[in-house]
């Protein structure tokens, strides 16, 4: 008797190279797949790098791979990126190897719907460690390549910190230095071993490029890998030559760059609709360095990379993938303009607001009449008469996105309370460089009504009761037990109670940049922080006030 049965092929969506096979189930599923061979890919990457990336996290996974993977897509480039690892060497082990260095990445559109596809540009991760043969003498083979043309970095600004607040080394930090280049552990140890190791064999030329979110990130750079080098060369690790090869942009050349996209973590809705979409084992996970990383990488859509173009050993055709390519002076200005009028000083206004008025999503903020209002006249409204133009970014249209699109999007998920922390340290920049710029423009700031308005709503926030009067806890600030020190005695609900507490810190050109009284709105904001402690719900009457 004849069995007419037949086993069902059972189809299995990992995100591995062999999982990647199943291509219609993939494109069923609304994932796009690379078009270029992954495989050919990274063995001539392995075979030959020309680019290097330290940092693997998550910005870099979907922004910086996304670059080389639309590159490979287009043709304009035949390599990927190899990854190195400088501080969580888990995350190589669990959310690299297990899938083939392939990250799958998801576009949050304020909408609510997702763009999804697989990145295959990262071709081979690395762990930076010196004491382990194998990643060490890799790192050491692909540096001495001479067709190396960039190294980048994703470390944060704390990854090139050498010194604690009292000017003396950490101590992980001396101890690179103690054991000069041999076994460094910490990463700009690591990179000016890996510069000495291409130095001794060919000498050959490479850009060394800071993607990290940091003002002057390249200076950052330069300086803390050319005071490693001194530091081993004062102890006869390194020769008098080496310090010259860092120190000659022709050959060693450190370029300042300005980047912006917001990169949450991985969010459970974002990995339950994977799974259900068929996509296995995309679950995150928490590494020994409490890293929370999954295979997946959800992001919003907007981004910005400027780079100085500053590339000794050539590179790849970076403005062909959506990277502006230009001089130090305009990556400057573009970050001036995103810092100071389009971006975060809107971001801090509706931090401290927010706190206040009892919101925990900034998305939701933007739905506040009073709080929308108050970011359109911070940005577009005074800020456009003195912003920086950097003139390949329009600054009206980067405010607008921000506005319309970026803040609002409300499947990004971003906290007052997050951005209210360390405020005391950016109003300076925020909102004290408008006001320096309205007073050499027009003689004083007078002109200004939002701006004055977001810094008495931070002195308002700095006394930790809300609009109902009741408390909440501050975000970290180094300067918050100082700061409420000097408001101690004013009481919500008592606007006798103020006897001019503020003075001291309105007048601190050490927290602003300048007295505010002599820009003319220091007055002005102690009348609006005295009308927001009226009483119960005197910070919305105030915002309804002055934002008609």
């Amino acid at each position: 008797m004849l069995d007419n049965s037949r086993t069902e092929r059972v189809i299995s969506m990992k995100l591995t190279l062999e999982g990647l096979k199943e291509q219609k189930a993939w494109e069923e599923a609304g994932i796009g797949l690379p078009s270029y061979n992954i495989e050919k890919v990274a063995a001539d990457t392995k075979a030959a790098p020309v680019w290097v990336h330290f940092g693997a996290g998550n910005i870099f996974r979907i922004f910086i791979g996304g670059i080389a993977d639309t590159l490979l897509a287009n043709g304009e480039a035949e390599k990927g990126i190899t990854c190195v690892e400088t501080f969580d060497f888990d995350v190589v082990d669990k959310i690299y190897k297990p899938y083939d260095n392939l990250v799958l990445a998801v576009t949050l559109k304020a909408d609510g719907s997702t763009d999804k596809r697989v990145i295959g540009s990262l071709t081979e991760a690395i762990k930076a460690q010196s004491d382990v043969a194998a990643e060490w003498n890799r790192l050491k083979e692909i540096f001495v390549n001479p067709g190396l043309q960039m190294i980048s970095f994703t470390i944060t600004e704390k990854g090139y910190a050498l010194k604690g607040a009292d000017g003396s080394y950490f101590p992980f930090i001396q101890a690179d230095i103690d054991h000069g280049p041999e076994k460094p552990a910490s990463a700009m140890a690591v990179v000016c071993a890996l510069l000495h190791e291409r130095y001794k064999e060919n000498k050959a030329p490479l850009a060394v490029v800071s993607m990290d979110n940091c003002s002057h990130n390249g200076e950052k750079l330069q300086n803390s890998i050319i005071t490693m080098a001194e530091e081993w060369n004062r102890k006869g690790f390194v020769e008098d030559g080496f310090m010259e090869y860092l120190s000659d942009e022709n050959q060693v050349s450190f370029p300042w760059s300005m980047i912006d996209k917001i990169t949450p973590r991985p969010a459970d809705s974002v990995c339950a609709e994977l799974e259900k979409a068929g996509v296995e084992e995309m679950a995150p996970v928490i590494t020994s360095k409490r890293t929370y990383i999954a295979p997946f990488v959800n992001a919003e859509g907007p981004q910005y990379l400027v780079i100085e173009d500053k590339f000794p050993n050539g590179r790849p055709a970076l403005e062909k993938a959506g990277v502006y390519l230009t001089d130090r002076d305009t990556v400057n200005q573009v970050e001036r303009m995103k810092v100071t009028t389009c971006l975060n000083p809107l971001h801090t206004a509706l931090a401290v607001y927010g706190c206040v008025l009892g919101y925990d999503l900034i998305a939701d903020e933007m739905k506040d009449e009073q709080l929308n209002k108050l970011v359109h006249q911070i940005g577009p409204v005074e800020g456009m008469p003195v912003v920086t133009d950097p003139g390949i970014l329009s600054p009206e249209a980067f405010v607008n996105e921000v506005i319309t699109v970026r803040i609002p999007n409300p499947f990004m998920p971003d906290t007052p309370q997050r951005i209210a922390t360390d405020t005391s340290q950016k109003v300076g920049i925020r909102y004290g460089e408008t006001i320096k710029s309205y007073v050499e423009k027009y003689g004083d700031a007078k002109k200004l009504t939002a701006i004055p308005l977001a810094i008495a709503g931070w002195c308002r926030y700095l006394l930790a009761v809300d609009d109902n009067g009741k408390p909440f806890e501050l975000s970290a600030d180094p300067m918050a037990s100082e700061l409420t020190e000097k408001l101690s005695g004013i009481q919500v609900g008592k606007p006798e109670t103020y006897k001019g507490q503020l003075k001291e810190i309105l007048s601190n050109a050490n927290i602003f940049g300048i007295d505010l009284y002599a820009a003319g709105i220091g007055e002005r904001i102690e009348e609006m922080f005295v009308e927001e402690i009226a009483g119960v719900g005197a910070v919305r009457g105030a915002l309804k006030k002055y934002l008609g």
